[in-house]
């Protein structure tokens, strides 16, 4: 889906990293939430509450998630993160993303 439609959008972005990762967080009418952003090439450590599905729209980057092997992301590339896990990041080339956050 290219255009999101009928949602909220935060005013305020999410800035980590000295402004090298930012997004704006998004409400669907369903009460579903997704983020939308950009990251710059470096490397990141993020924490998850919820199982979170992460597209990249636009760049490169690679993935160490829990238990698992660093793996190479190209777009357009999808890669799941477990809820309740810690996992890194590092961006290759300029990345534009959507993440969408499941609730259990």
């Amino acid at each position: 889906m290219s255009v999101f439609e009928n949602v909220k959008i935060a005013k305020k972005a999410n800035i980590l990293y000295e402004g090298h990762v930012t997004s704006r967080a998004i409400e669907f009418e369903d009460g579903s939430k997704k983020t939308l952003g950009v990251m710059l090439p470096g490397e990141y450590d993020f924490t998850t509450i919820h199982e979170e599905l992460i597209d990249v729209e636009s760049g490169e980057l690679e993935v160490l998630l829990p238990a698992q092997d660093w793996k190479k992301i190209v777009a357009p590339q999808s890669f799941k993160v477990p809820a309740n896990s810690k996992f890194k990041l590092k961006v290759i080339s300029l990345v534009d993303y959507c993440c969408s956050f499941k609730k259990h």
